[in-house]
Order: C-alpha cells, then structure tokens, then sequence
C-alpha cells in the first residue's frame, strides 16, 4: 500500500508583503489561526515565520513567536516546524533565535547559499503598504542567501545534537542535494530525514516536472529507503507540482509563503483553501493524507512534550 502523505503548510513565511494580498497572516492571532485552520484542513506539519505585527516585515524577535507557538499548539496536533531561514538578510543567529529558543520538533534548514532572487515582484505593484517593501525585493538582484558548510553544521548540532530537533532540509537546486549527502556519509544526519525540494524560486532550480523526476532520481541513489522526500513549488506551479509528488509517492507543501492564489488570478482567502484544495486532489487519486501522529513515527521526531513551548 502507497504511504499515506504529510502536508506541510508554510502559513506566512518571509518572502510576500503585505502589499501583494491582504490575506497573508500578519500578526500573531492572525498567523496562529492561520496555522489552526490549515491543521484542521488536514495539515500534518505546520511551518512557521514570525513577522512585524505593525509593518508585515519578517521578524526574528522571541516575543512574537511566543505569542503564537503555545495558541497553535494548544489549538491543534499537527508538527510545528520553526524556520531557520527566517527573513532575507538576517543572521544566522537571528535566523536560528526562534528554534534554539523554543526546542521544536522540527526546523526548517536550507542547505546551501544561493542567489535568491525575488526582485521580480517589484515591478507588480505600484502603490506600497510600507517603505519597506519595494528596498526588501530590489535588494535581492544583489544578494547571496548564505547557507554554507559552517552554517549547515553549525545548526546541526545547536538544534539537532543540543535540542533533538529534526529538519525539513530544503533543497533549491540539485547541489543541495549532494551538500545534504556530505553530512549524512559525515554521520551528522541520521535516517529518516525529510527533504523538501523546492522548485520556481529565481537562482534555484526552475519548476519543470522533469527537475522534479530528476532530483527524486538523484535523491534515491544518494539516500536510498533512508528518507522522506517532499516537494513545494512557487506560485501558480504550486498545486500541480504537490499533486505530481503524490503520484510518484512523494509528500508536498502548500501554503501562503509559497503561493499567494488558490487558481490563475484569484487569491487564496486562506492557508485553510489551499489545504483543503490539495486535499481533495489526494484523496481523489485514492490516497490518504498522513495525521501528525503517522508523520512523527515516519519521521522519528521528538514529541510535542518535549518542546519549550
């Protein structure tokens, strides 16, 4: 029998502005319901951003997080997964805050430096919320998302030895997925680990399902059974490729972060709407979505008990 399959849902990351939907969670109350609605559509894990309650900017600061993380899990089961990726042009140490604060279960861990590039945006819109926003997507036609071997490691033992966190490694390129190799030959990552491999972002690879079917190949030579593979893809590629790594037995990630539509010129009203909608393609291909006590057997994680919040 196929396994069943985890939906990630990435609710707000630190990529979108507030200017480009006036749907994307912002403050704590709203990001907590957002991640309790998405629980109930049938999310399995919940990835987390922490944002600027007052301007919509991504946001490191432990008092925002603590207004969220105890309501989430207090309202719902599913994994909480704390990024590490954090806003563009944090520190590494503003980055990590959060998960070396607050003890997940899971955390989000990028592994390798890129060009990342969402510039591109900018030139949508004219009329801005906040100053903010135009200086943040511009600044990437010149940035480097660094991720490099010490930062890897260097996480890997704050929240993987120090705490017993597991990750979602997410991997933007094929590269990536021989960086994650080094440190599991290395013995720093242990089976099963999760990948999630992440199409259409501008520096990474593009969204073409032949990438896709190529990293899954590549990864099973690298990994063999010692992994759990995922996929997300950026904006309108989103659901067809979350439904193609459901065919080939993969698991996927929908969400706010990833994707701000719910089909071609209409925004999504929720994280929920986007669930639910990948939910029903599941289920209508004869599978079955994974409960959060399924993926924390599949994925050897801690337990909500042992969290720190």
């Amino acid at each position: 029998m196929p396994k069943s399959v985890i939906i990630t849902c990435a609710v707000t990351g630190g990529i979108h502005t507030p200017t480009m939907s006036p749907y994307l969670p912002i403050t704590p109350d709203q990001i907590a319901d957002a991640a309790i609605g998405a629980s109930e559509a049938g999310a399995t894990i919940i990835h987390l951003h922490a944002r600027n309650p007052e301007t919509g900017k991504p946001d490191s600061r432990l008092e925002i997080f603590e207004q969220f993380l105890p309501k989430i899990k207090d309202g719902c089961d599913s994994i909480l997964n704390i990024s590490t990726g954090g806003g563009l042009g944090m520190s590494r140490e503003q980055r990590i805050l959060a998960a070396n604060t607050f003890s997940p279960e899971m955390a989000s861990l990028n592994v390798g430096s890129m060009n990342f590039g969402i510039f591109p945006m900018a030139e949508k819109y004219d009329n801005w919320q906040h100053e903010w926003e135009p200086a943040f997507l511009n600044m990437t036609q010149d940035f480097i998302f660094p991720n490099t071997f010490a930062d890897i490691e260097f996480i890997l033992k704050e929240l993987g030895e120090t705490h017993g966190t597991r990750f979602e490694f997410e991997c933007y390129d094929l590269g990536h997925l021989y960086n994650l190799a080094y440190f599991v030959n290395k013995g720093m990552i242990k089976p099963p680990f999760f990948v999630q491999m992440v199409f259409g972002v501008l520096g990474g690879v593009g969204a073409d399902l032949d990438n896709l079917v190529h990293m899954h190949n590549v990864a099973n030579k690298l990994f063999g059974d010692d992994y759990e593979w995922s996929v997300l893809a950026a904006g309108r590629h989103q659901m067809p490729f979350g439904t193609q790594s459901a065919m080939l037995g993969g698991n996927l990630r929908v969400g706010l972060e990833d994707s701000l539509y719910i089909r071609r010129g209409e925004l999504a009203t929720s994280n929920a709407q986007q669930v639910t909608q990948i939910r029903n393609i599941i289920e209508g291909l004869g599978l079955t979505v994974a409960t959060p006590a399924e993926a924390r057997e599949r994925l050897a994680l801690k337990g909500v008990e042992h969290v720190s919040f």
